[in-house]
């Protein structure tokens, strides 16, 4: 059997003092003491019932009793199934049934909404576990001192902006493999801290609950994202790295100014979609070490990340594949050339076997639906969603190309692309832009903005003023949602 000790166990062994997660104002707990509170917490959870290969869904913030959850479900054998707490009581039973959950532990400001959801389940009361009374137990019972990298270990859903969620399955080595490349790509100094500001039910603060037990390195616990939190973390904290996607990138620097960070923050560690080249060459300018990184829940967090030697040389890039992974691009079942978008096509041992319910993943690449292309050195260029991509008169556009144009214009504060019907092309680019206040932007200012920087077969041919773009519970735009923000707003274009 593929085994390796329990991570946990080897931390409390190698430093069981040594503080592993920071929360809260100031508090903070060391490996050994988080070993006692999941060891507790396994016990307590199988003298109620919970037994190995039951699956255990989670609905929670960020709070320090995620963690103990995750550890204590791995000492007992079941699968953790972790809910978005964004999504509505609706969404969510959908995944309870879909995801065969037994068990059901919610923290205390979501109780009302897992009540509701579990309504339409066949999950009963006494199934519900609440966060402010979790079951602690002493008694002498076997939990897994050790892990098979082979088990399924947790199980989340992707967005799904197109269709039903699917339940991604991961291993313990999935998640093993994911930590080990990151690691090899970004290195891993004894004075490393790591911020988590990303949701933890989601693989991006996930992955990050890993490496804090699989690297032994201490990380800091946010509740939610808060700028000047953040910042204050970097600038007085000893935080080292922190992961973040474009939109908070964009908060931290307006909140930063004029200050700077510290010689000792070593890496923004940049995912979630195609970032506008602006903001990158502001982040250089002001010395801001950025890594650009490309993954998806089903690779279990970044599988291609820039690394640090070439992160100005090759900005606008997500890098090359990590070292245990393998890329490539394909248009029309062929290998792509150099400098020509195809879908991006990835293996690995952190990729995912496949969907719950839904059959492994056959093919020797997973086809992650994301199209991009690679330059003549190998480093991968992300353009855009497979599926959002615009044809215009046998044109295609990528409205992440468009969309980090448009950022640019003065004034502008978000920006969507999205395709419109169009009796002469079949589909022309819509712009949709939330101003900053006090700003005013028109059709003109755009196209002529637009004529300077883009082909114009991808200039916007109508404009969309909103108050604010429609996002998914993942934070991500949900284009097919862009038209029905507008109602009643006037759009303005020819």
């Amino acid at each position: 059997m593929n085994e390796i000790p329990h991570w946990l166990e080897k931390q409390n062994d190698l430093q069981p003092t040594k503080v592993a997660i920071e929360y809260g104002e100031h508090q903070s707990i060391s490996y050994s003491e988080l070993r006692e509170e999941s060891r507790k917490l396994a016990k307590g959870l199988m003298k109620k019932g919970v037994k190995s290969g039951d699956h255990v869904a989670i609905l929670s913030g960020s709070r320090i009793e995620f963690p103990v959850c995750v550890h204590a479900l791995s000492y007992v054998g079941a699968v953790i199934v972790c809910l978005n707490m964004r999504l509505s009581p609706e969404e969510l039973a959908f995944q309870l049934t879909d995801a065969d959950v037994t068990w059901f532990i919610v923290d205390p400001e979501f109780v009302e909404k897992g009540h509701k959801a579990m309504q339409s389940t066949t999950l009963n009361e006494d199934h519900i576990v609440t966060m402010d009374r979790l079951p602690k137990a002493e008694d002498s019972i076997y939990l897994n001192d050790h892990l098979c990298l082979d088990d399924v270990f947790t199980m989340m859903y992707t967005s799904g902006t197109t269709g039903k969620p699917k339940a991604v399955m991961h291993t313990y080595g999935n998640h093993w493999f994911s930590a080990v490349a990151s690691a090899l790509n970004l290195g891993l100094s004894a004075s490393d801290k790591w911020l988590v500001c990303l949701p933890l039910f989601h693989i991006g603060g996930f992955s990050i609950l890993m490496k804090n037990v699989i690297y032994g390195m201490p990380i800091r616990m946010l509740d939610r994202f808060d700028a000047k939190v953040i910042n204050n973390g970097i600038r007085h904290h000893g935080v080292t790295i922190v992961s973040v996607v474009t939109v908070m990138l964009q908060r931290l620097m307006k909140d930063l100014q004029e200050n700077s960070y510290p010689a000792s923050f070593r890496c923004v560690l940049l995912g979630g979609g195609p970032v506008p080249k602006p903001l990158l060459h502001k982040a250089s300018e002001k010395s801001i070490p950025v890594f650009q990184t490309y993954g998806m829940t089903e690779t279990s967090s970044q599988i291609v990340t820039l690394s640090p030697s070439e992160a100005l040389r090759k900005l606008g890039s997500a890098g090359k594949a990590l070292a245990p992974a393998t890329l490539k691009i394909f248009v029309d079942g062929r290998i792509a050339k150099p400098y020509e978008t195809g879908e991006i096509h990835v293996k690995g041992p952190m990729v995912s076997s496949g969907y719950y319910k839904k059959g492994h993943q056959e093919a020797e690449y997973l086809a992650t639906g994301d199209a991009g292309y690679l330059d003549e050195e190998g480093f991968l260029y992300v353009v855009d969603r497979v599926k959002d991509m615009i044809i215009s008169g046998g044109e295609n556009i990528y409205p992440a190309e468009v969309e980090s144009v448009l950022i640019g214009i003065e004034g502008v504060e978000e920006v969507a692309v999205t395709g419109m019907v169009d009796d002469e092309w079949g589909e022309v680019p819509a712009a949709f832009i939330v101003k900053k206040e006090g700003t005013d932007i028109s059709f003109e200012k755009m196209a002529t903005y637009c004529r300077d920087h883009l082909a114009p077969y991808k200039i916007p041919k109508q404009l969309f003023i909103i108050s604010q773009l429609p996002r998914n519970a993942s934070n991500k735009i949900v284009r097919r949602k862009l038209f029905q923000s507008v109602e009643g707003e006037q759009g303005h274009g020819h």
